[in-house]
């Protein structure tokens, strides 16, 4: 069986570094399970300064495209499938991502940007390192096409 444990965790991160191209800044949204803020992965996040890590607020959905997509493949491949073990599980998974991928749809927004801005205002810092804006149109969000003033 599989674990998702700090050690885990770093030996993905270790595996993306590896196939992520030098100079490239690496961006990661992560929920707050225990594993990714482990002393030893903040370690490796201070020895990695081109990866940020972006946590997601706490009782909050803000993804709700992944979520999306989630509940259908538990809907449409998990709900009433019968699995002989992991393998099984990953191989079916994967199959549905293939065929989803076979016709995909982009995920519209329903809510205008500027109230999506306005609620990220009001949320409390949820990043580990965050690039700080310098001139952007909107100061309380971070903005990957503005220079960085600092690394928080």
């Amino acid at each position: 069986m599989q674990r998702h444990r700090h050690g885990e965790f770093i030996r993905f991160l270790n595996a993306v570094e590896t196939a992520v191209p030098a100079g490239k800044l690496v961006h990661v949204i992560l929920d707050n399970y225990g594993s990714h803020k482990h002393p030893r992965v903040r370690a490796w996040l201070a020895r990695h300064p081109r990866w940020s890590f972006h946590f997601t607020p706490t009782s909050a959905s803000w993804l709700n495209a992944v979520e999306g997509f989630f509940s259908a493949l538990t809907r449409r491949r998990l709900q009433r499938g019968t699995f002989t073990g992991v393998v099984d599980l990953q191989v079916a998974i994967n199959r549905y991502i293939a065929e989803h991928n076979r016709s995909p749809k982009p995920f519209i927004w329903t809510k205008p940007a500027s109230a999506i801005f306005d609620a990220l205002s009001r949320a409390p810092e949820p990043s580990v390192r965050v690039r700080a804006l310098a001139g952007c149109w909107k100061q309380s969000v971070v903005c990957w096409d503005c220079p960085p003033a600092q690394i928080a």
